[in-house]
Parts: C-alpha cells; sequence; structure tokens
C-alpha cells in the first residue's frame, strides 16, 4: 500500500522561507515522477514544480521560477521543495504526488496517481 506523506508547512510573512517535505512508503522515488502542487481555496490545483524520476530534469510553474527549489535525496526517499520570497499569493494547501509519466514542460494533476493529503502553507502580508 502506498501512503505519501507532506510536512512542513506553517505561518509565514511574506518574503520569508519554508521547506517542505515529502516521504513515501510503498513507492521508491527514483522510480516516479514526484511533483509538488497546490490549491488555494475556491482555485484549482496546480502543478508547482516535478522532478523526473532519473532526477536530472525538473520544471517548474513560471509563479515559482527563481524562488522555489525541488530536490530530493533518494536514500531517504525523500522529495524536498524550498520556497524562498514566500508571497500571499503562495497561500494554499501544498500537496506531493507521484507518477509514471512525465512531461517536458508541465506537471499535470492529471497524470499523478498516489497523493498525500497535504500541507497547509499561510503567508501573511
Amino acid at each position: 500500500q502506498v501512503q505519501v506523506v507532506e510536512s512542513g508547512g506553517g505561518l509565514v510573512q511574506a518574503g520569508g522561507s519554508l521547506r517542505l517535505s515529502c516521504t513515501a512508503s510503498g513507492l521508491t522515488f527514483a522510480d516516479y515522477a514526484i511533483g509538488w502542487f497546490r490549491q488555494a481555496p475556491g482555485k484549482e490545483r496546480e502543478g508547482v514544480s516535478c522532478i523526473h524520476w532519473s532526477g536530472s530534469k525538473t520544471n517548474y510553474a513560471d509563479s515559482v521560477k527563481g524562488r522555489f527549489t525541488i530536490s530530493r535525496d533518494v536514500a531517504k526517499n525523500t522529495l524536498y521543495l524550498q520556497m524562498n520570497s514566500l508571497k500571499p499569493d503562495d497561500t494554499a494547501m501544498y500537496y506531493c504526488a507521484a507518477s509514471t509519466l512525465w512531461r517536458p514542460n508541465w506537471c499535470l494533476p492529471g497524470d499523478f496517481k498516489y497523493w498525500g493529503q497535504g500541507t497547509q502553507v499561510t503567508v501573511s502580508s
């Protein structure tokens, strides 16, 4: 049984930083594309960043390029999202998910099969 668990969310002031973590049991991150997604109230879930199973390719949403960095530790089977220069618009529930599919320029929620329960990120102005 696959279980995906996110952590690291919280309340931070605009301009601050947070690092999200994602771990999984029942699957190996090195065999999957792993992504971060977010969903704000009243909005659709959107892809934030994802990383290819090889670790050599990454995608970022335009809104987070230059501010967020995705990385993984294969030995720990853990995915990270370093979020810097946070803005109130980054406020959302953040989810980690795994997929056997890869698209060169997109992280589409519909491609991802295994999902965590999410961790809340709130950025105050």
